[in-house]
């Protein structure tokens, strides 16, 4: 049985250009691409929350986003930003929600993925 690589792992191993038939190979492959999309917004954000994501992600996508932030949170790529807004989501009725930033280990494995496309580019 072939291990599964934790997000930490997979974003780390993960080219900026990943060939759609290999995210397709995935059973996770929605999880996969949300978990790229929190990273993504956390590169280039300060802070963000679940208010944020919803913005961007498609409707499909919403259903994985408290799994991608929970895996990211539980493999240290993000961590709590001492804050909460309310949810902006009707379903929530405004309740609470908490800002995330990218953590010390997420915030080198984003350096490592520019080092590496920057060097791509060249």
């Amino acid at each position: 049985m072939t291990r599964r690589l934790t997000p930490a792992e997979r974003l780390a191993a993960a080219d900026k250009d990943i060939p759609l038939y290999r995210i397709v190979q995935s059973s996770s492959w929605d999880q996969f691409l949300v978990e790229q999309a929190v990273f993504a917004v956390g590169r280039a954000r300060s802070d963000f929350s679940c208010n944020t994501l919803r913005e961007l992600l498609p409707e499909q996508g919403h259903g994985f986003l408290g799994a991608a932030i929970n895996a990211l949170r539980s493999a240290g790529i993000i961590e709590h930003a001492n804050g909460m807004v309310p949810s902006t989501s009707a379903r929530t009725h405004g309740h609470r929600i908490s800002l995330w930033r990218l953590s010390e280990k997420g915030l080198a494995i984003a350096k490592a993925r520019s080092a590496s496309s920057q060097g791509r580019a060249a």
